[in-house]
This record gives structure tokens, C-alpha cells and sequence, in this order.
């Protein structure tokens, strides 16, 4: 399948480009960036042309992968959905739902298919853990503590004006849901309050009772960084584990699953663009929730 690259920063380059580089059923034809320079030299690394039009290198293209700021993605997704190429993106889908439910209007019109790169989504031991967890029931309650800073030195996400904005809420909580739902189901209710430098704190309420927690920084002192994912309920305590393969190792799994689709004919991946959407719904209802002081309930 022929790819078009959308995106030159450090996640483009090291995982979407690394992985469709070395994936056997893809072909790089060609990258797209707001920089120019960067581009190709991008291009150059992995010996295709860089193109100056968006529409141009779509049209060269069977799919695209996007490693762009969302509100960018949801437009060139767009594009992209209505030239009939299917969709390879990244988490979160948009920045507003309004742009995401353009995207998934463009993807169901012209029938392409779809994935959204929600990382942990796309290790094997992630996936099994929570496919048999979700099999087991009777959860009660989900508890998520994400940590990190992206204001390191070295890191390279520091000059993410995107992540900068809007923080860890659209960075991070993407991953925290993509983990709850397929367990809890879906949500209904959201309060969000912030804490200091920064951080945010998700409390949701999934269909059938359920709730879940989560406490999101991408500013914590380096003492304080963590992950965990946890669940409760009549059969204990469940950690998830961490995933096993690096990014782009993951990001081969996506291509996998978006070729396989393309294949069979099929369009009901468990994370395309419509999952996608509930949760750009879900964080645009906490974000109300956060500015407002007040519940907000999804319809």
C-alpha cells in the first residue's frame, strides 16, 4: 500500500517513518511538512520525493499517515477521506468535535478505512490484557496516573506548540480513555478540575454505573513521574501492564491492522475514526466542565 507522510517533528520521523520504512506491505512515496527544509531532509532519509501541495502528494497515495498537530490532521484527513485514500492518523483526532465529526462524515461518505494511532492500543499484551479483562466484568471503578513533562531538557516534544496550548488534557487523556473504555464502556457524565503547574483531574461516569479516574500532567517534577492503570471491582485489583514494543513497533501493528481492513473489505476497526470521535467528544466536554465548575453529561 502506498503511504504519504504528513509530518516532519521527532514522532513522525521515529515512528511513523521508521515503521512504514520497514513495514513489508507499505511503500513511503512521499513526504509533506510546514517546513520545508525539514521535509527534505525527512524525504531524503528514506530516499522518496517531499512535496510543496498536500493534494499533490495525496493523490500519489493509496493512504496517509499524519503526525501533525490535530486541528492540521483533521483538515488534511479530510482532504484525504473525500480523494477515497484511507486513513492512517494520530491520537487525539481533533480538537474540536465539530473537526472530528467532519473527518468521520469524509471517511463513512467515501467508504475508506481507518486507524487512529492510540499507542498502547497496538501492544499485543496491552490489547490481550484488556480484551480478557473486559471478557471477566463486574468493574466498579478505573484509576489512571499519567506524569510526565514534555519541559525537560532533551525532551522532544518541548517545542510542541500544540501540546504547550492545550496541554496535558488533549495530550494524555486520549491514551487514559483508550485504555478505560473498552473495559467501563462508554461515558456519560464528566467533571474535570485543574491542579497546580498545569496538571488536570478527569472523574467520568461510563454507561451501566462505573466510574473512572484520571490525573494528567505533561509538567511533573522529574521525582514524581508515572504511569499506572488500574482497575477495581468484585474480582480485585488488575494493573495493566506496560506495553512491550517501542512506538514505531506499534505503529507497524497499525499498519498491519489498516491493510487487513483494506483487504477484507471491512470497516469496523475498534479504533477508527468514529472511536476517534467519542473521545474528542468526551475531552471537549471536559474541557467545558473544567472552565465551567459543572458536570457535563454526553448525550
Amino acid at each position: 500500500m502506498r503511504f504519504g507522510l504528513f509530518g516532519t517533528g521527532h514522532w513522525a520521523i521515529e515512528t511513523h517513518g521508521k515503521a512504514l520504512h520497514a513495514h513489508p506491505d507499505a511503500e513511503l512515496v512521499g513526504v509533506w511538512g510546514r517546513n520545508p527544509e525539514r521535509a527534505s531532509a525527512l524525504a531524503e532519509r528514506y530516499g522518496v520525493p517531499a512535496y510543496a501541495d498536500v493534494d499533490a502528494l495525496i493523490e500519489q497515495c493509496e493512504a496517509i499517515a499524519v503526525a501533525l498537530p490535530p486541528d492540521i490532521q483533521a483538515d488534511i484527513a479530510v482532504r484525504a477521506a473525500r480523494a477515497g485514500r484511507h486513513l492512517l492518523l494520530d491520537k487525539p483526532l481533533a480538537l474540536s468535535v465539530a473537526d472530528a465529526d467532519r473527518v468521520v462524515a469524509a471517511a463513512e461518505e467515501s467508504g475508506v478505512a481507518s486507524v487512529v494511532f492510540f499507542t498502547q492500543r497496538f501492544q499485543p499484551n496491552v490489547t490481550a490484557f484488556l480484551a480478557a479483562t473486559a471478557a471477566v466484568g463486574g468493574w466498579q471503578h478505573g484509576r489512571t496516573t499519567a506524569f510526565a513533562s514534555i519541559f525537560q531538557d532533551g525532551s522532544p516534544y518541548g517545542g510542541s506548540l500544540w501540546r504547550r496550548e492545550h496541554g496535558a488534557l488533549w495530550d494524555i487523556a486520549p491514551h487514559a480513555l483508550s485504555i478505560l473504555l473498552p473495559v467501563l464502556g462508554r461515558v456519560t457524565q464528566v467533571a474535570a478540575m485543574d491542579g497546580p503547574s498545569g496538571m488536570v483531574h478527569l472523574l467520568l461516569t461510563h454507561e451501566g454505573g462505573a466510574t473512572s479516574s484520571a490525573s494528567l500532567s505533561l509538567d511533573a517534577p522529574t521525582e514524581s513521574m508515572a504511569r499506572e492503570f488500574v482497575f477495581y471491582g468484585e474480582n480485585g485489583v488488575e494493573n495493566v501492564p506496560s506495553g512491550e514494543n517501542d512506538p514505531a513497533t506499534a505503529f507497524g501493528v497499525a499498519i498491519d491492522q489498516l491493510v487487513e481492513q483494506v483487504r477484507a473489505g471491512t470497516r469496523d476497526h475498534r479504533c477508527d475514526v468514529r472511536f476517534g470521535r467519542e473521545v474528542v467528544g468526551i475531552l471537549a466536554a471536559a474541557e467545558t466542565a473544567r472552565s465551567e465548575a459543572r458536570t457535563i453529561t454526553i448525550p
